[in-house]
């Protein structure tokens, strides 16, 4: 019996190493790769957690598998007798320690939730960029209100400059998520949330949708391209070169459901559609 517990915990442990390493490579890691001053923070404040809440989860899982095999029916050489009931030591150790772990995750909890609030402004001593973001089926479509333009799965920020997402939704409830910048935040519709991020290192970094909303949901993703100002104003003039405007005809089309939709640019945008998709649940618009 001890020889196949044995050989099972080693194949466990060798297929729970293999998924780990394969799992790294994954796109879904960026967590770990952070390109921004919010995503770093973000990646300690869960490896502190994860630390934190092994001082409990890893004893319990060795005196699991340590305690079944010494006291084994079979193992006479470890009989448990015990000539007591109650321990004021065990109890102490027992209640405390998960005590301080609540206590502990408890203070960094509180102090992220205003030093991470995706809401929060973040200091710089360059102007904020507007940014609007829409999520449809399945795709997102950005609105640049300063620069008249607009792009559908694909969006240019300038490196070390806030950036102030605007993000609704013109469809059901999603999320916008760019992995190595941090801070999700959900899209609604009728609604207007704010995310501020910034970009440290120049790079292209995918964004996907961080929640299940139908039948193209894996194909909803878009590519953040972090140049320097001159990369950007560059990146600007050729979308407005594209010379198609996003006006009624060309948004009812982006409306029409539609999977794995590559990159498009819209060289002139209606500077109150934003406003005009969130206010068409809202009754704003007379619900149309």
């Amino acid at each position: 019996m001890k020889n196949l517990f044995q050989k099972s915990l080693k194949i466990s442990v060798g297929v729970a190493l293999a998924l780990f390493l394969t799992s790294c490579g994954n796109s879904e890691y960026k967590l770990f790769d952070p390109k921004g001053p919010i995503a770093n923070e973000q990646m300690w404040l869960i490896i502190h957690s994860t630390w934190i809440m092994l001082l409990v989860v890893v004893p319990v899982i060795i005196m699991a598998i340590w305690f079944p095999i010494k006291y084994r029916k079979n193992n006479d050489k470890n009989e448990y007798l015990p000539d007591w009931e109650h321990s004021n030591k065990i109890e102490a150790v027992v209640w405390t320690i998960p005590i301080l772990i609540i206590i502990a995750l408890g203070v960094i909890t509180y102090i992220t939730s205003f030093s991470l609030d995706p809401r929060k402004p973040i200091k710089s001593d360059k102007p904020a960029m507007v940014v609007q973001v829409v999520a449809m089926d399945w795709k997102w479509l950005f609105i640049y209100p300063e620069q008249q333009i607009a792009t559908v799965n694909e969006i240019a920020i300038p490196v070390d400059r806030p950036i102030e997402f605007l993000v609704t939704s013109d469809t059901v409830m999603n999320s916008f998520f760019i992995p190595n910048l941090g801070s999700q935040i959900y899209a609604m519709s009728g609604m207007e949330n704010r995310l501020h991020l910034i970009a440290s290192e120049v790079g292209t970094y995918q964004g996907i949708s961080a929640n299940y909303s139908g039948f193209g949901f894996s194909g909803m993703k878009f590519s953040t391209i972090v140049t320097n100002e001159q990369g950007f104003d560059e990146w600007v003039v050729s979308v407005k070169s594209s010379q198609s405007p996003l006006d009624d005809s060309a948004f009812r089309e982006l409306r029409v459901k539609s999977r794995d939709v590559p990159p498009k640019y819209f060289s002139d945008v209606n500077p109150l559609l934003f406003s005009e998709i969130i206010e068409q649940y809202t009754g704003g618009l007379n619900g149309k």
